[in-house]
């Protein structure tokens, strides 16, 4: 990293030339040092079909270089010109109800058809060659926010694809109709080519159909991406990247594997920060050992014609702006920089209005500017330290949850939800793919993951082996990887190699069935394994309601280190003060260091040099907040002493802290 990018999107097909050279001078003045462009300006470029003209890029790109402001330049796919889909229903997206989208805001084509992926291919080749040699890209983005707005598709063309992906994946119809189960409701298929796309039914589909249709979309978007990043290494060598974010109908492994570098979106607002925090944990850890970009955020507030979000409180940017840089970000970028006159969004917040005025985030844009370059120096010769506790996201595991939600659940939901519980310890964490290496890890939890690989087992097993501790569940492992019922037992490979019994798996949602665990009782719920009092140590018991007497979190020593099943989640306050005491008491034998105390809103974001280590803290709730250093520090840039005590943080400020020198 030889420098922080701070930026936004910028439109100059959609203004004249006067305000487009207004803008960049604006920006120029300010500091702004990148712009984000071409992401929907494919009929601007190629009105009609063949008749390419990129010098408008050329020049713009040019012109923001001469002004010191680098491009990161986008494919244009996600929002094909109408020459492309008039008239052509068959080339459109088809939801699940059947309605075939219609020509206007984005993604209304199919992804998978041919004459799309062909035009596509000549659009984003014509750019590559154009503009790649160009100084002033620094790097590229493929389309924009891949299946944000639609899901699966389900037109001819992806039953095609759906088919030949099933023949590829399962070989012969026997071989499908074992692993589904298809005898089931007569479902038996005789050819690949009667399995039906997962749509209208009189009931529910098969969960094994179901969940492999959405596998089968990641898959597909991901090749893609795949073929678009190989058109644009012909012609370039600045890094490739997607924006992404959790709640998008993605593998965001598979796609960001033959990416270079990883970036996200997000509007998280003051009252979901969590949320903000949990995606720089994700994306740091996406593509190790390479930073990150927060590709789009709101100055302010977002909006669209149907609904708008409030105003951040003042000093929120700067602090949403100072935790992503700590936290590994190269880049931290806007959407968008002139507030658009037209279109589906044009109440949307942006750094300046659509007549050219300072917003009411402008005066915010200014410091996090102030503090990129008064950090640039420190977080250039530092980098963020790998926590020594993991928790694992899955997206195969958000496509099961989707296919069963286990009485409403949303995957990402109740994920923040328990990982809610290691920001409000103050434990520094690592949110990890299920693909990711575990090495310098001392605790892993892995929750709410129906398959677990047989991979994953084994090197969870290994990590365990050597001195890990590794907390499995709550609905962790039930399920194949087909989406069905094990017929051994009830977790599977899971549970013969921990070498604990399941007796019972049913759901303890309001059946007053209480667990006592580290002291606490609480009321049981969700989906629930309950396991035998034999074979390992009982940590939680339940006291009383279904399966009294049996245990719901049961520990096992493996090698040098063990294995936790946490069977069944403790809801209401007293389930999160038991949550949270499971996981102090595993840090605690981890010997997981937590030797600095923040009050709660305030975050910490370890990072190390070769002779040091260091704080970055950030209060993030807008309350003046405090912090306890129980050994003599010193305050970065300043050099200022700080004796072992308690320091006043104010509210929106961050410290850089050489801890324990």
């Amino acid at each position: 990293m030889q420098k922080l990018y701070h930026g936004a999107a910028f439109y100059p097909e959609l203004w004249g030339t006067e305000i487009v050279e207004e803008d960049i001078l604006h920006m120029q003045k300010i500091g702004l040092n990148v712009v984000r462009i071409g992401e929907f300006i494919w009929s601007y470029i190629e009105p009609n079909k063949g008749e390419i003209d990129i010098s408008f890029l050329v020049d713009i790109i040019n012109r923001l270089k001469d002004h010191g402001i680098d491009t990161v330049m986008c494919t244009p796919t996600a929002t094909p010109p109408i020459w492309m889909s008039y008239q052509h229903p068959e080339r459109m997206h088809v939801d699940k109800e059947g309605t075939v989208m219609s020509h206007g805001a984005r993604q209304h084509i199919c992804t998978n058809n041919a004459y799309f992926r062909k035009r596509s291919a000549i659009i984003t080749e014509a750019l590559a060659e154009g503009l790649g040699k160009l100084p002033g890209i620094i790097g590229w983005q493929l389309d924009n926010e891949f299946k944000c707005h639609v899901g699966e598709c389900y037109c001819e063309t992806c039953k095609a694809e759906w088919h030949s992906f099933l023949k590829q994946k399962y070989q012969t119809i026997e071989q499908l109709n074992t692993a589904w189960g298809t005898q089931i409701w007569s479902q038996y298929y005789q050819s690949f080519e009667q399995i039906p796309q997962p749509t209208a039914t009189p009931f529910l589909h098969n969960a094994s159909l179901s969940t492999m249709y959405k596998l089968f979309t990641h898959e597909k978007i991901t090749e893609f991406a795949n073929e678009q990043a190989a058109i644009i290494r012909q012609y370039s060598d600045a890094p490739i990247t997607h924006n992404a974010t959790v709640f998008f109908d993605l593998n965001q492994s598979l796609l960001f594997e033959n990416l270079d570098f990883a970036s996200f979106d997000t509007y998280a607002v003051k009252e979901n920060i969590s949320s903000f925090f949990m995606l720089c944990d994700l994306y740091r850890n996406i593509k190790k050992d390479t930073p990150f970009w927060l590709m789009e955020t709101s100055t302010s507030f977002s909006a669209s014609l149907e609904r708008y979000a409030s105003p951040h409180p003042d000093g929120y940017l700067q602090a949403e702006a100072t935790y992503a840089y700590a936290a590994g970000a190269e880049g931290f970028c806007y959407w968008l920089w002139r507030q658009q006159r037209t279109g589906c969004e044009i109440t949307h917040g942006s750094v300046v209005s659509a007549w050219g005025q300072p917003t009411i985030g402008y005066t915010n844009v200014l410091e996090v500017e102030r503090i990129r370059k008064e950090l640039e120096p420190f977080l250039l010769s530092t980098k963020p330290m790998q926590a020594e506790v993991a928790v694992c996201y899955s997206d195969r595991a958000k496509a099961y949850f989707q296919t069963e939600p286990f009485n409403g659940i949303q995957y990402k939901q109740i994920v923040t939800s328990f990982y809610e519980r290691f920001i409000s310890l103050g434990i520094h964490r690592d949110l990890i793919m299920e693909q990711a290496d575990l090495d310098g890890y001392k605790l892993l939890f892995t929750p709410f993951i129906p398959y677990l690989s047989s991979e994953y087992i084994q090197r969870a097993i290994e990590f365990v082996e050597k001195g890990g501790i590794w907390i499995v569940g709550p609905l962790a492992g039930g399920r194949t990887i087909n989406h069905t019922n094990h017929t051994d037992c009830a977790l599977g490979e899971l549970e013969k190699q921990v070498g604990v019994h399941a007796l019972f798996t049913n759901p303890l949602d309001g059946t007053n069935t209480y667990g006592e665990a580290f002291g606490i009782t609480a009321e049981l719920g969700l989906w629930s394994t309950i396991f035998d009092t034999e074979n390992g140590e009982n940590i939680g018991l339940i006291k009383e309601g279904l399966g009294a007497g049996k245990a719901f979190i049961k520990e096992t020593k493996k090698g040098k280190g063990k294995i936790i099943m946490l069977g069944s989640l403790p809801v209401g306050q007293q389930g999160e003060k038991m949550i949270e005491a499971l996981i102090q008491h595993y840090v605690r034998q981890a010997a997981i260091k937590m030797e600095i105390k923040t009050t709660p809103g305030t975050a910490m974001i370890p990072r190390v040099d070769k002779d040091a280590s260091y704080y970055v803290i950030v209060n993030m709730d807008g309350k003046t907040s405090k912090v306890t250093f129980p050994k003599k520090s010193m305050v970065w840039k300043s050099n200022q002493i700080l004796e072992s005590g308690s320091y006043e943080i104010p509210a929106y400020s961050y410290r850089v802290i050489k801890y324990g020198f």
